[in-house]
């Protein structure tokens, strides 16, 4: 292959870990694919690019057949199910987490999926067509969850999905003030869990915040830095909200793959 593909090639490592989870998924009666490895390097190749699917290298094998099973593994729960394997495996500390959001810009093209446009993340927002993505992140800086919702939804919304209690819980959660009232403050309080969120001009009574402690939440946007530079996450082209955000899992799994590696 050329050099400017080399780099979406998984390396052997990387393929041991994905290949039980890939045939853990397939339909016992579906039709086997000619190289399931390769099929995943077109994938990244796309993540890391934003390339339309027509433009997919024919190195990588048909473009529609690599569509159909990024859509079929997707759909599936594949990624989510990856997700969830490297949360809870402890190869990370969990104690301290942060979680934050970023408003990524929507292709205009994006547009016109079933079920209209806020049910698959799309809004208005002074950006002009957006899409919100929250995220959980662990203190290692490796993403735990991310979610999505319309470009102008509040940060609180954006808390209750990504904090869903299925997760390795934290003992310490940084945030920034955008989190801060009441509710989310008695929320982690009943959980335990320790609310580092610095106050609203606007609130009365006044909570001290360890600001050195708080200065670690750079690691949440160093995360959405990482993400972004696949370029199919820094702007969203993808109609359904289950595409985006199966390359947002994908994106993250290849940040966890490379921070173990090493």
């Amino acid at each position: 292959m050329e050099t400017s593909l080399a780099r979406d090639l998984m390396s052997d490592d990387e393929w041991a870990f994905f290949e039980p989870f890939i045939f853990a998924v397939r339909a016992p009666n579906g039709r086997k694919p000619t190289n399931h490895r390769l099929v995943l390097d077109g994938i990244f190749w796309i993540a890391r690019t934003g390339s339309q699917w027509r433009d997919l290298p024919e190195e990588f094998g048909k473009w529609s057949s690599v569509y159909r099973q990024f859509r079929r593994w997707t759909l599936a729960g594949l990624w989510e199910v990856i997700m969830d394997a490297l949360n809870q495996s402890g190869a990370v500390p969990h104690a301290l987490q942060m979680i934050d959001s970023t408003v990524v810009r929507a292709h205009h093209q994006a547009a016109g999926a079933k079920r209209g446009t806020p049910r698959q993340g799309f809004g208005r927002s002074r950006g002009g067509f957006t899409t919100k993505i929250h995220l959980r992140v662990n203190g290692a800086g490796l993403p735990m969850r991310s979610e999505i919702t319309p470009g102008k939804t509040s940060d609180y919304l954006g808390f209750d999905m990504v904090m869903a209690d299925n997760l390795p819980e934290p003992s310490v959660l940084l945030a920034d003030r955008g989190y801060d009232s009441d509710r989310v403050r008695k929320t982690m309080e009943a959980r335990n869990v320790v609310p580092v969120i610095p106050m609203r001009k606007t609130r009365k009574l006044r909570v001290a915040v360890d600001r050195t402690l708080y200065r670690l939440r750079n690691l949440v946007e160093r995360c959405f830095n990482k993400l972004k530079n696949a370029r199919r996450v820094a702007t969203r082209y993808d109609k359904t909200a289950e595409s985006f955000l199966g390359f947002i899992d994908i994106t993250s799994i290849r940040l966890w793959l490379r921070q173990l590696s090493t």
